[in-house]
């Protein structure tokens, strides 16, 4: 029997991971090593029930046993969630919001509502909704969808996409790679994570609103 990252994780927990979403993903990394990475990343972004906190630390322990080196699970995952986010956003760009939403309502699991709510958010904070929506579930996929709708400048939208996708699957990797296989030991916590993610950034609206609501209230000089 050939030695894959299944039976690795076989010989080091009997809580390994061989059927479901996560072993799943632990067949595409064993059989297309990054490629399977960056793939499962992806799908994540295009299909949101996939959870990336599964995805992620798996990324990390298989890097840690070798199957491929750190900085390509961060390069490899990374640009998975990317390429996932830039086919929504030309989604939403070429079709226009009622075909997208009609693509989008027939994806198990997913809900119009889940869609509104992320649109509103876009259209108060755009960049800023682009940048901590990758950090946010749910709207960590759907973000993509209004800000092609929106004609959003490609180039920012790709750079703030690609450094807040950085930002969440390093944190997920490297916890991985550090835990080995206790890899699953990071998923109780990605929501306290994002928890801090949605609270600091009502901290930079509040801020941003007072700041604006000051300058608004000093007296002009005649």
């Amino acid at each position: 029997m050939p030695v894959t990252l299944l039976t690795t994780l076989m010989a080091a927990t009997s809580n390994a991971p061989d059927s479901g979403l996560a072993g799943w993903t632990v067949d595409l990394m064993d059989r297309l090593g990054l490629f399977g990475a960056a793939l499962a990343v992806g799908m994540d972004n295009l299909f949101p029930p996939i959870p990336s906190e599964i995805i992620l630390p798996l990324a990390g322990f298989a890097a840690s046993q070798g199957t491929f080196s750190l900085t390509g699970a961060l390069i490899a995952t990374t640009l998975g969630s990317v390429v996932g986010a830039v086919v929504l956003y030309w989604l939403g760009a070429i079709f226009g919001r009622e075909r997208a939403v009609m693509v989008f309502d027939r994806v198990p699991l997913l809900k119009v509502s889940d869609l509104e709510k992320t649109e509103a958010w876009f259209a108060k904070h755009g960049g800023k909704a682009v940048f901590f929506g990758r950090m946010v579930p749910i709207f960590r996929s759907l973000i993509s969808l209004p800000a092609g709708v929106e004609k959003m400048n490609f180039a920012s939208f790709l750079a703030l996409t690609t450094l807040g996708s950085l930002i969440w699957n390093s944190i997920f990797v490297v916890a991985g790679y550090r835990l080995g296989e206790n890899w699953d030991a990071v998923e109780p916590y990605a929501d306290v994570f994002q928890k801090v993610v949605i609270g600091g950034v009502l901290l930079v609206i509040v801020v941003f609103v007072v700041v604006r609501v000051r300058e608004k209230r000093r007296p002009t000089a005649a």
